[in-house]
């Protein structure tokens, strides 16, 4: 049971990056399309492309929604830490919108942080040791929040807190709901004790043993990211969650706002996650998608490296292991 109990602990704690990676920091038709709308998915915001060592990538979307009276509404999925370039291209996008609605849980009234300002909270510490670890940059670091077209479109803190505390919700206890869902898949635990658990293990050892250690690590992380986010989107129950749902529906009353106050050309810049079900609520509002471009988040092109010796005696281990278990 050694190789499995190894492998489960491996899961946990890649569950925990995931949600920290993802948590907030805080041919073109010539108008709507009227073809049926299909139900707006993740994997329609946020992919990755395995290309193996020639190219691998995490791409996020930019889709263009528009309205009947020709009023023009982009989501812009967020990767919170990614390339630099990736956030360049948002920024200088954003100069030609007439507003951008972004998301930000901070204290009723207070104002924005500026660029690259520094946050003690236990989660801004922890995103910037990703950033570092995994050689990206930091989305409060690279956007201007400052700007005179972006409008604060998410809960306050306060609302935000006790909307959680009523429910009893917190990223917490959703992980872990995460968690014991995809442990009770009959599939998933078969996973962890046949190949997969070695495959997974195996991983680990390159990740640590590789020269090009943070782009294996991007790489291992951006696997299993839809797969997570897909799962923590189902833990959500009728009335949604207060982390996602709650807040959707603060963006879409900014953007209802932001349309009665005449703007035509609006961006709304929150994760990736909040997307399947903003565009839903898009969708029910009259607009219609006509156009998806897709940015590179990450770089996930790996170096062909020769196994190191260290990486040889760590997978013999791993195979001894796995020998032990049958």
């Amino acid at each position: 049971m050694v190789g499995r109990e190894i492998a489960l602990a491996f899961a946990v704690t890649l569950s925990f990056t995931l949600a920290l990676l993802r948590a907030e920091p805080t041919t073109r038709p010539s108008g709507p399309s009227t073809r049926p709308v299909q139900p707006a998915r993740f994997e329609d915001f946020l992919r990755f492309t395995d290309n193996g060592v020639t190219g691998s990538k995490l791409e996020a979307a930019d889709v263009l929604y528009e309205n009947k009276y020709g009023v023009k509404v982009r989501l812009v999925s967020a990767v919170h830490i990614a390339e630099k370039s990736f956030f360049q291209d948002i920024a200088k996008d954003f100069q030609s919108r007439d507003a951008v609605l972004y998301e930000m849980v901070k204290p009723k009234d207070a104002p924005v942080p500026g660029q690259g300002a520094q946050s003690n909270s236990g989660v801004s510490q922890l995103q910037r040791f990703m950033k570092d670890t995994l050689d990206l940059s930091f989305q409060l670091d690279e956007i201007d929040y400052s700007r005179s077209n972006f409008i604060h479109a998410d809960l306050d803190a306060e609302t935000f807190q006790q909307m959680q505390d009523e429910r009893g919700e917190s990223m917490m206890t959703l992980m872990l709901k995460q968690m014991m869902k995809s442990m009770s898949n009959p599939q998933n635990a078969d996973a962890l004790n046949g190949d997969d658990a070695q495959k997974q293990l195996e991983d680990l050892v390159k990740l640590f043993t590789r020269p090009d250690g943070s782009r294996q690590m991007k790489l291992l992380l951006a696997r299993n990211m839809a797969k997570f986010e897909n799962e923590s989107m189902g833990l959500s129950g009728s009335d949604g969650t207060v982390i996602v749902t709650e807040r959707n529906k603060a963006a879409i009353r900014t953007l209802e706002k932001a349309i009665q106050d005449g703007k035509k050309d609006i961006a709304i810049f929150y994760g990736a996650a909040h997307m399947p079900d903003m565009a839903e609520r898009l969708v029910k509002m009259g607009f219609m998608p006509v156009e998806t471009n897709w940015r590179m988040a990450w770089d996930l092109t790996i170096r062909a490296d020769q196994p190191s010796a260290a990486e040889k005696v760590l997978m013999e281990l791993i195979k001894g292991l796995d020998e032990m278990d049958r």
